[in-house]
């Protein structure tokens, strides 16, 4: 049964402080990165606590394209060490995951099922989804202001032309976005969806 603390804090059935919700902020900070994605699209395959070596191990082989027996011992190293530094303390600190770095085990918590929620992210040159959206409609509106006062040249081509044009636009960015949705989502295959490949365990 849940309870309360004297300074007022939410504490579950054994007494633990409520964990808060995931901001925005966090979540795209987290997704924003490949290999933070991988992390998550790992532990959505073990219930139980991994450890760091063979997790590094298939995160190594994903990034790498190829298989865990065929990542050098470099690659290895390269992902362990930036697993172990910097990727798993930002995503335990945040409430993600649950990284004991003294026993070199990773687990997952109930903040990580809620990450399979697509979210659009937009690393830095990545392209904005709701600006391009933003823009068609802009340009939209603007054609079909243009088309009502007969402005020429537009008038050279027919309103069902013109109309022709802006929904094949609008569905080909629409066709793209989804594409690009699937490789930013977490996936409930082996590997994750924006990988080409299965690979193996």
């Amino acid at each position: 049964m849940a309870s309360v603390t004297s300074d007022g804090t939410d504490t579950g059935s054994d007494g633990a402080e409520a964990a808060d919700p995931l901001s925005k902020t966090d979540i795209f900070d987290v997704l924003r990165n490949q290999r933070r994605r991988f992390v998550l699209q790992y532990l959505k395959r073990h219930e139980t606590p991994v450890e760091l070596g063979d997790l590094a191990t298939q995160v190594a082989a994903w990034e790498y394209d190829t298989t865990p027996d065929g990542v050098t011992s470099a690659q290895r190293k390269r992902v362990y060490t930036t697993l172990q530094q910097t990727h798993l303390p930002r995503m335990d600190e945040v409430g993600i995951v649950a990284y004991d770095a003294d026993e070199g085990t990773i687990e997952r918590t109930d903040a990580t099922a809620d990450l399979t929620v697509y979210l659009e992210i937009v690393p830095g040159n990545e392209f904005a989804w709701r600006e391009l959206y933003l823009s068609l409609g802009a340009v939209s509106l603007a054609l079909v202001a243009a088309l009502w006062g007969d402005v020429y040249p537009l008038t050279v081509l027919s309103d069902l032309v013109w109309a022709t044009l802006i929904a094949a636009v609008v569905t080909v960015s629409a066709v793209a976005h989804v594409y690009h949705e699937r490789h930013m989502r977490l996936g409930q295959q082996e590997a994750p969806p924006e990988l080409d490949y299965d690979a193996d365990d």
